[in-house]
């Protein structure tokens, strides 16, 4: 439901990941994909612009729901109550007062439910929560992650058909519970640069950075959140920030220690781009990509260290004497031994494909009659509403408090 770019993109990373999925049918709201399902995946696929169509046929298990982020809940509830199994794109919401409803309407279900943030099912992610779990880097306390681009096409200005009319889209039933507006073809094929349909940088970027810190940390999300940022060069018509940086605040938990986290997104970045996540700790980092990992180990030694840049070398000539004597007597050689700097590198395999990975994790679980995904829906409104936090922080200018074990905004 839904054949976009990323409605391909998905197909493709279902059909790839088991030959015990069969694509039977497609609902697009322009009549241009409709005949390009046919040119791509056959003549035979049922072609709709009423996604409704799809949930009625009695013979389908499964629907991907890979719309604009404004109609997730709405498709996402009627899919489980028809008895489907849904697979919904990331952010799994559009408002954080939706989250909830959602997460009900599931276990109402009984049905299996995969949001996708596909990244997580990466071996790199995998390792990287290994190595988290086993303590190499000791404590955390500080995380990082950017995901900055420079290209009209990354800045969601999409190709627009020429044949774009009230006569090809079905503009009225795209605009949903959106306010009414004129037929507006920037509006439907470049729906991310608005805020009626889409969740901006945060909702398309933040989330897969937090997904994948929530799943190598095991966190439940942060208690504080706070944005800022500007449209710096994509002025073009849209509504949402091309230039944000969030802090988000993460309690100590069980599984960690407090925690902050730094997130930025430029979408105007002309200098080097070099994007990736740094989860640092006391005694060393991991920094990962989604095909490759660094795991740097570096503690410091027990003993402190004295002279170089220090106020050792103020004291008077007989301090020092005195001082050298109290620090030899409190301190072993041992205790002064600084260990070397280990890396360990980890590369995923060639063949390790997350997307693909991500589905098969979907279907077997169906298979198994199992709602026990990677990335259920309580895992995925745990990673999409610190996200939607974000924009509500940098629209409002005020921080966000959020409760993340019972998953609700809280007044201070």
């Amino acid at each position: 439901i839904g054949m976009g770019i990323q409605g391909h993109a998905d197909t493709q990373a279902a059909l790839k990941s088991t030959a015990r999925a069969e694509f039977v049918a497609a609902a697009d709201l322009y009549s241009g994909r409709l005949d390009r399902v046919k040119e791509v995946y056959g003549k035979d696929i049922f072609t709709t612009k009423d996604y409704r169509k799809i949930l009625e046929r009695k013979d389908i298990d499964a629907v991907l729901v890979v719309t604009s982020d404004h109609w997730h809940d709405h498709i996402t509830k009627a899919a489980l109550a028809a008895g489907k199994h849904v697979y919904c794109e990331k952010p799994m919401v559009h408002q954080i007062q939706e989250g909830l409803s959602v997460i009900e309407a599931w276990k109402k279900s009984g049905k299996t439910m995969q949001v996708g943030s596909q990244r997580i099912s990466s071996a790199s992610f995998k390792e990287a929560k290994r190595l988290f779990e086993k303590g190499e880097i000791g404590e955390i306390n500080y995380v990082e992650s950017n995901s900055d681009r420079f290209n009209s096409i990354g800045a969601w200005n999409y190709s627009i058909p020429t044949d774009a009319s009230v006569n090809t889209v079905d503009w009225d039933a795209f605009l949903g519970d959106a306010p009414p507006l004129p037929f507006d073809s920037k509006r439907f094929f470049r729906w991310r640069n608005y805020k009626d349909y889409g969740t901006g940088v945060a909702g398309d970027l933040f989330v897969h950075l937090i997904t994948g810190v929530h799943f190598v940390t095991g966190s439940l999300g942060p208690n504080r959140i706070f944005s800022s940022g500007e449209l710096s060069y994509w002025k073009d018509g849209r509504d949402v920030p091309d230039v944000m940086v969030s802090i988000l605040d993460y309690p100590k938990s069980e599984r960690h220690a407090k925690f902050q986290m730094v997130l930025r997104v430029n979408f105007a970045n002309a200098g080097s781009i070099v994007n990736n996540t740094r989860i640092i700790g006391t005694e060393g980092q991991i920094e990962f990509t989604s095909n490759n990992l660094i795991l740097t180990k570096r503690k410091l030694p027990e003993a402190p260290s004295y002279g170089g840049y220090d106020s050792y070398n103020t004291f008077s000539e007989a301090q020092q004497r005195e001082f050298k004597a109290q620090y030899d007597a409190q301190y072993s050689e041992i205790s002064r031994k600084v260990e070397p700097v280990q890396e360990i590198r980890f590369e995923a395999p060639a063949s390790d494909d997350s997307h693909a990975n991500h589905f098969l994790d979907f279907f077997d679980n169906i298979s198994k009659g199992s709602v026990g995904t990677i990335e259920d829906p309580i895992f995925g409104f745990r990673a999409a509403a610190p996200v939607l936090a974000c924009n509500q922080s940098y629209f409002t200018n005020e921080i966000v408090y959020w409760d993340p074990v019972q998953m609700k905004v809280v007044a201070k």
